[in-house]
């Protein structure tokens, strides 16, 4: 295994103050920053290095060389503003921000760790501009600062680089159409046309097709270059430099998602993958990093000795123990498998599977995705059932609509996204579609506080708040694979209204059992017998941690009983009277913030019984499973201290 080597921010201090050619030193920048981002998020053990890749040129040329926040810094108020509307490509713009001495070594090398740099851009990180999420905001906040600056008599351009899968998303060109409109020739746009998607190509999701026409057609100066040659880029930048100072400026950027390293440059890349680009999301193996990083290493010792400089100068980096042993190729397991003994039980992939069963016995079922079909595990039914499969591309308001008019004409609909995403940038469209009185399976993908390492933008802790708000509509959240495929054939064959299914993206840390017999509408299961208290909790993270919670406390003599509780907000009058009722401590473990999910509906449920909830409070920690748990203090030990202090019984340890 090759070791872990970062170039210091005073070898990239040197590439900028050396003499020669000035396109040279910052292709050399950009290799610098690209190898930096590789080792980051090799020791995070997930990332996005296909964007990153792909974008680092353009985001070299502007933060060394265009801009001016190198120089005065990101305190004035008349400063440049430079920020990704991507979100996956934060990698390269950590890296460059180390290298201009912003973000600090220990912190640069906690990509994705709590106290570290967030697997999404986030302004608690110096340098960061703006916070991104469910893609298509950029645009629009780019509007905001230049209006603010325009309006407060502030010096400063506005760029915002976004992606060009990204302009799927309307509010895209809601913000274009406006910043138009006001005449705000300080903000510019850099869409990065890299072409591919997370792992197809942007033509084949939703074609934008003649991009450039459209741009110019919303009242843009837009011009298109390579967005890797640092002569056209310059040109370009002055062109709008000295352009109508009220017109705003576009570029469209024409890139290689993964430049830089060969094997994840897309053309071959994508015919590697057999039509499927496999670098978006995800830490390489061993013999792909040290491929990757041997290309970059070459090319930056070469671009030393042309600048006639003193070969750079690596520092070794400390790897995390046992990281490279829980390598993940995808974000929907990013974080998860940092997390030691997990199974191999997959609950999205239950799902997936249960959909194709489904499939021949639903001739109406239809299934609906928003460019995330390898993530949410149905791409098996796509390459089944293309005629029942509508791909809307980045677009979760539309993907809801366009579910409510076929599900008004007999279709029944089962709605993919992250639930992020989609319970929250779509709820207006979704209790649209609860009031004509139809029925849409709705999958909540990503579901809970785990995994954490993408940030706050990706955790959802909300949605059931959102959904199970909406009169008709039922929230479950499965256990393990049986329940899943069960929960599924109930929400398609037997549910009268809207279903949300939370489902987990990782792999469950343990196999927990349930019995045999299909799930009873508002009931749950039993998985320890107690005496002291109940604790209902549900989905395969936090009910491991119960668990956990449970068998500690036995030690100290405290007998607590466990439920598996899938229904969030649909109770069964006699079984809640039967099985939680009659304990004295009624506890509840969400994976979830602590207003407005299980806890809250037990409360109504239970005629104002005392139920003490512990849940996800205040912003959700960015970092391992281990680390979020235990920030929340949601962890098996944690919960146990907890709940021993709540039913008085002082802990032994």
């Amino acid at each position: 295994m090759a070791p872990l080597l970062l170039l210091p921010p005073a070898d990239l201090d040197r590439i900028r103050g050396a003499d020669g050619d000035a396109d040279l030193r910052l292709a050399l920048l950009a290799d610098a920053c690209r190898l930096n981002a590789l080792v980051a998020v090799m020791r995070a053990g997930s990332g996005h290095l296909g964007s990153t890749f792909s974008s680092l040129d353009v985001v070299s040329h502007l933060l060394f060389a265009e801009l001016d926040v190198a120089d005065t810094g990101f305190e004035s108020p008349d400063r440049d503003v430079f920020f990704s509307s991507k979100g996956h490509d934060v990698p390269g713009l950590y890296a460059a921000l180390f290298g201009l001495g912003v973000i600090p070594r220990g912190r640069f090398l906690r990509l994705r760790r709590l106290g570290g740099l967030d697997g999404h851009p986030d302004v608690g990180v110096p340098g960061i501009e703006a916070n991104s999420g469910s893609l298509g905001m950029g645009i629009s906040k780019g509007r905001g600062i230049a209006w603010a600056k325009r309006h407060a008599g502030r010096g400063g351009r506005v760029v915002v680089m976004t992606g060009d899968g990204e302009l799927q998303e309307g509010q895209s060109w809601e913000g274009l159409q406006a910043a138009a409109h006001e005449r705000l020739g300080g903000l510019w746009v850099v869409v990065d046309r890299n072409e591919l998607q997370s792992d197809r190509p942007t033509e084949e999701i939703l074609a934008l097709r003649e991009l450039e026409g459209k741009l110019a057609a919303f009242g843009w100066v837009v011009e298109t270059c390579d967005g890797h040659d640092h002569a056209e880029l310059r040109a370009t930048f002055a062109r709008f430099r000295t352009g109508d100072p009220e017109r705003p400026k576009a570029l469209v950027a024409r890139t290689i998602k993964g430049r830089g390293v060969s094997f994840m440059e897309h053309p071959a890349a994508l015919a590697d993958g057999g039509g499927t680009y496999r670098w978006h999301a995800g830490a390489p193996d061993d013999e792909a990093f040290e491929r990757a990083f041997a290309e970059l290493e070459s090319r930056v010792r070469d671009g030393f000795a042309h600048l006639e400089l003193e070969p750079p100068r690596f520092e070794p980096v400390e790897e995390e123990r046992g990281s490279r042993s829980r390598r993940l190729e995808g974000e929907p397991e990013s974080g998860a498998g940092l997390r030691p003994n997990v199974t191999d039980e997959y609950v999205v992939e239950a799902f997936g599977a249960a959909l194709l069963e489904l499939a021949p016995r639903h001739e109406r079922l239809v299934v609906l995705d928003a460019d995330l079909a390898s993530d949410c595990r149905v791409r098996a039914f796509e390459l089944a059932y293309p005629e029942r499969f509508v791909e809307c591309g980045i677009a979760e308001q539309d993907m809801v609509s366009t579910a409510a008019g076929l599900a008004r004409h007999g279709y029944l609909p089962v709605v993919n996204s992250f639930a992020a995403f989609l319970a929250s940038r779509a709820n207006e469209q979704i209790y649209n579609q609860a009031s004509e009185g139809t029925k849409v399976v709705y999958a909540l993908h990503y579901a809970g506080l785990i995994p954490a390492g993408p940030g706050k933008s990706h955790q959802s802790l909300r949605d059931v708040s959102l959904l199970g708000a909406l009169p008709g509509t039922t929230v479950v959240q499965p256990t393990n694979a049986q329940e899943t495929a069960a929960l599924l054939r109930w929400a398609v064959e037997d549910a009268e209204g809207n279903v949300g299914l939370r489902l987990a993206i990782g792999p469950s840390p343990r196999r927990i059992e349930l019995p045999a017999a299909a799930p009873e509408v508002g009931r749950g299961a039993m998985l320890r017998d107690g005496r002291d208290g109940v604790l209902l909790s549900y989905g395969p993270v936090m009910l491991n941690e119960a668990l956990l919670a449970a068998e500690l406390l036995a030690e100290q003599d405290v007998s607590l009983r466990v439920v598996s509780m899938p229904w969030l907000n649909r109770f069964d009058a006699e079984w809640l009277a039967a099985e939680v009722a009659p304990y004295e401590h009624v506890l509840v473990l969400e994976d979830h913030a602590p207003v407005g999910a299980l806890g809250d509906g037990l409360r109504r449920a239970l005629d104002g019984k005392p139920v003490v909830v512990f849940g996800v409070e205040g912003w959700p920690a960015c970092g391992t499973p281990e680390e979020a748990l235990r920030f929340h203090g949601l962890d098996g030990a944690s919960l146990a201290d907890r709940i021993a202090a709540r039913v008085g019984i002082r802990s032994a340890r």
